[in-house]
């Protein structure tokens, strides 16, 4: 079976830099790093402190986090945080900006702790424990971003179309996704006689009577979100040694829909509209392993072990091509061309990836009955994810994946400071670029800020955050002397969320 990333006329949003060959970048190393990026999530409490609670405890965040912080918890409690949030995009192509907002309302936490301590006068070393169940969205992805350009583009997708055929039989051809429907709408033709006019049977090689340079328009929408359900337990040891484990189950629903236009002038083809839809839907599963140490009441010291998500996802994926031609006598096959468009069967396909390990370090120092200052460091190496497929062959992928991605370091600190039933918090993150040997900085920041109350039987808590990110997207790769000609977007993204928790105690 040939898979669907192959037929897919994919976005290579990963480099700006040198490439192989078009025919190499199959596309599945873009959803390694999609669903293997770690985002620090969780209540409201702990996203005003910019997502550090690696050695914080006594959070109902610690389930999906570093179950060992379950160990502090003294009574059971239940919480329930939903939010809102602006996803902003920016995109700039060609010096002309194009901005797009999406909304987002979501319950992208639900969580419940069941505890169990031991009473002060219980001897022994251990002090009870909690059970925690909760489920949790690491990530969504609802967003929109595009351009429209008034300026006349450096090349057309019929380059990026041709040089992908090149090698392909002419019989063979329709089989190729979305190149196949060029040839079948007679974007491009096989070049049926050799340099002396003798006729070529079953040809290899393509070119196109459209010349010139369009105006190129594009939309991609994409919807879905990576969400968690975890089970934990954490144990306490002396009031001075938590450790904790759980095991998570991932869920994942991906979509992505491109509108792609060009439009041409005094030209034989007028326009040529391409529409994509693809959806990935899976289910992983992962263990958490960490410990908390409390070398004295003033300081929490923490360390937790993620293991790898093992994903198993299906795809689905279907295109359409419209080309609006003007009337044009196309002489080798005697034929007047109109409208001509083609689509492609539906493509069902199906593979497992492997996400790399996660190592989590933190320190937390209170500060009396004042509030506390916490901040943790993550260490991934995205290059150590893996495609599997019975499906196609990912070695190309899994190659790609060594070459483009790297190891990577994210930091967070945050503080909170408390006044009687009140508390004040403020936080900032920093998640590293996991690309490597590149000139363009993909890595996010996260500035939040929060409030909350606490009272005898129940909490509230609001949080707001705001994080920063670019990406580089191209539509399609057009490849010379090594070098991608394709047209690049720069497209900057802002994504604002509200958040806000309920938790009661019991």
């Amino acid at each position: 079976m040939i898979s669907v990333k192959k037929i897919f006329f994919s976005a290579i949003v990963l480099s700006a830099f040198t490439l192989g060959t078009s025919k190499a970048q199959i596309g599945y190393y873009e959803d390694a790093l999609r669903f293997s990026q770690f985002r620090s999530t969780g209540s409201a409490r702990i996203i005003g402190l910019g997502g550090a609670q690696m050695s914080l405890g006594g959070d109902i965040s610690n389930i999906h986090t570093n179950p060992a912080g379950l160990g502090f918890f003294r009574r059971s409690e239940f919480s329930s945080t939903p939010s809102f949030g602006t996803w902003k995009t920016e995109s700039n192509y060609l010096g002309q900006v194009q901005e797009d907002r999406t909304g987002n309302f979501a319950i992208p936490n639900l969580s419940l702790v069941i505890s169990n301590p031991k009473g002060p006068l219980n001897s022994g070393a251990f002090r009870g424990g909690s059970f925690g169940i909760s489920f949790n969205r690491s990530n969504h992805f609802n967003s929109q971003f595009g351009y429209f350009s008034d300026f006349e583009g450096e090349t057309s997708i019929i380059d990026f179309f041709i040089q992908d055929a090149s090698g392909i039989r002419e019989s063979q051809i329709e089989n190729f996704g979305l190149t196949g429907l060029a040839y079948t709408t007679f974007l491009i033709n096989p070049i049926t006689e050799d340099a002396n006019g003798n006729p070529i049977a079953d040809p290899t090689e393509y070119d196109s009577f459209v010349l010139g340079f369009p105006f190129q328009d594009e939309t991609v929408t994409t919807e879905g979100r990576t969400s968690q359900t975890t089970v934990s337990y954490g144990a306490n040891f002396y009031n001075k040694i938590f450790v904790g484990g759980g095991l998570g189950l991932t869920s994942v629903n991906y979509t992505s829909r491109k509108n792609y236009r060009e439009e041409f002038f005094d030209e034989p083809l007028i326009t040529t509209a391409i529409d994509e839809f693809l959806n990935i839907s899976g289910f992983g599963a992962n263990i958490n392993l960490g410990v908390i140490y409390k070398p004295i009441d003033q300081l929490n010291l923490g360390l937790n072990f993620q293991s790898p998500t093992w994903y198993s996802f299906n795809e689905r994926y279907e295109a359409r091509m419209v080309n609006e031609f003007d009337n044009f006598f196309f002489e080798p096959e005697n034929i007047t061309l109109g409208r001509e468009e083609a689509s492609t069967p539906i493509v069902i396909g199906r593979y497992n990836l492997n996400t790399p390990l996660r190592l989590s370090g933190g320190a937390t120092i209170f500060l009396g009955k004042s509030g506390f200052i916490t901040a943790d460091i993550d260490y991934l190496d995205y290059s150590a994810s893996r495609i599997n497929s019975r499906d196609f062959n990912p070695s190309g992928d899994n190659q790609e994946i060594r070459r483009l991605f790297g190891t990577t370091f994210n930091y967070r600190v945050g503080a909170e400071f408390r006044y009687d039933m009140w508390r004040l918090r403020g936080g900032y993150s920093y998640y590293g670029d996991p690309f490597v040997n590149s000139n363009f900085d993909r890595s996010t920041q996260q500035f939040s800020g929060g409030v909350g109350v606490r009272l005898k039987k129940m909490y509230v808590d609001f949080a707001l955050s705001a994080s920063y990110f670019d990406q580089l997207y191209n539509s399609y790769p057009v490849i010379e002397g090594g070098v991608n000609f394709g047209p690049f977007t720069e497209i900057r993204h802002n994504i604002t969320t509200g958040s806000l928790t309920f938790g009661f105690n019991f």
